[in-house]
């Protein structure tokens, strides 16, 4: 045996051969990385063959492993996680836009789950549950210190299986129960209405071919219009909690001209950089648009108006967004399991981060007529182990504090009933445009 390394020696020397190039500058720092990383596997290794061997009940290595993966990347921020073969399955059903389940969207607040948002249209939303909620119970287990990835199992499951939910919630005298029935849910992405002459487009998601979705909306509201332009857009972002970046980079685009930047991407020195840019086709017309955001809108959501707003394309109305301002890659694993990792940080066009702090919207709307803008919510701020904010290298600052409600904002006839005050503002204000009765807002430029 002489020569020889044990199994498990030999997949540690194999694992650093790997890694060897990564230092191949530095050779002294990288013999002494190579030998404090055989030293951490060793010692993980020997616990691994005490556990397997000693542990008073018998136990499955391959249990312990994806435990050990779990525990070593919660030291890192909440967006990277381990996700087992059937999570991750799960996961990639999620952005075709179906699976069954409950529609609620939840983060890790703490030892805590909260819910972000409720989908809508879904058995969640229709239940009554509300972003805020804390989330305590599933089906009688506590969720104190629950693996996010635990709790969406627990509550994904065929159609028409019973989910028992624990809820706390301000204003509750007592934790209550709900039970829902799980739906197959198929999450029609943009969905769109007409208001004389104005569109209102609600964005669920970012999937799949929602840009495409977007174009067809968009194409069936100036068909509703007798096929003249619309007057303007609310593009409704509200409780939208991101999804994939290709989407929010050509949504952007649709309303931007050619060769602007839309978002940047900067790594660990320098690595996983980029830059996207809006191209000359398919752009809409420079009609006045309204991109409506609340504690819900995250992640690519945040790109779409960040990119609206730094270019003057949108005003942007409503309460501070959620504030992820991480780019994540997802990488399948031989066993069918998936490694989702926060490998870059992502900018607007004018150099904002809005890591933690969110997009500030260029004028506050409370959420409903009582004033109220949606405090509870939890945000990315709130998020155990979250990144901290960076400091801004942005070229100017923009929306740094918020306006009241627009100046010479008219009651409508055609929204006088609708019960959504943020949705109304929004359509109010765009009314006003088109009577020349309001100004266009910060920062916007007409007639591009």
């Amino acid at each position: 045996m002489t020569g020889l390394l044990p199994p498990w020696r030999m997949g540690l020397a194999a694992l650093l051969l790997w890694s060897a190039p990564v230092f191949a500058r530095e050779p002294a720092d990288a013999a002494a990385r190579d030998e404090t990383a055989y030293r951490q596997l060793e010692l993980f290794a020997r616990v691994l063959s005490y556990v397997e061997n000693n542990y008073v009940e018998s136990v499955d290595r391959k249990t312990l492993v994806q435990g050990a993966i779990q525990g070593m990347l919660e030291t890192l921020d909440p967006h990277t996680v381990f996700m087992p073969p059937e999570v991750f399955r799960e996961m990639k059903i999620d952005t075709s836009g179906e699976f069954g389940g409950l529609g609620i969207e939840i983060a890790r607040k703490g030892d805590r789950l909260v819910v972000v948002a409720p989908i809508d249209d879904t058995p969640a939303a229709r239940a009554g549950i509300k972003a805020g909620d804390e989330l305590l119970a599933i089906d009688g287990e506590s969720t104190l210190g629950m693996d996010l990835g635990r709790a969406l199992q627990k509550m994904r499951g065929p159609a028409g299986g019973r989910v028992l939910l624990t809820l706390m919630r301000s204003g509750f005298n007592a934790p209550q129960e709900l039970a829902i029935l799980r739906d197959h849910i198929r999450i029609v992405s943009v969905e769109g209405a007409l208001f004389d002459g104005i569109g209102h487009v609600k964005v669920k998601n970012f999937q799949d071919r929602t840009d495409q979705s977007l174009r067809k909306e968009l194409d069936r509201l100036r068909a509703l219009n007798g096929g003249k332009e619309l007057d303007g857009l609310v593009l409704d972002l509200r409780n939208n909690p991101g999804g994939l970046l290709d989407q929010a980079v050509a949504m952007s685009d649709r309303f931007l001209p050619g060769n602007l930047p839309i978002v940047s991407t900067r790594g660990r020195d320098g690595r996983n950089a980029s830059e996207e840019r809006s191209r000359d086709r398919d752009t809409e017309k420079d009609y006045p648009v309204v991109v409506l955001v609340n504690a819900g809108s995250a992640s690519a959501s945040e790109i779409v108006a960040g990119a609206l707003q730094d270019h003057g394309r949108g005003v942007i109305m409503g309460t501070q967004t959620f504030g992820k301002g991480s780019v994540q890659t997802i990488i399948e694993l031989e066993d069918g399991s998936g490694l989702k990792l926060t490998i870059a940080r992502y900018y607007t066009p004018k150099g904002r981060s809005i890591q933690e702090k969110g997009i500030t919207p260029d004028f506050l709307v409370p959420e409903d007529s009582s004033g109220k803008v949606g405090t509870e919510a939890p945000r990315e701020k709130d998020l155990q182990r979250h990144f901290r904010a960076e400091p801004s290298q942005a070229t100017s600052e923009v929306a740094a504090a918020p306006r009241g409600l627009p100046a010479n904002l008219k009651d409508w006839a055609v929204t006088a009933k609708l019960t959504d005050a943020q949705l109304r503002v929004a359509l109010n204000y765009l009314h006003g445009l088109a009577l020349g009765t309001a100004s266009r807002g910060p920062g916007t430029a007409a007639g591009r």
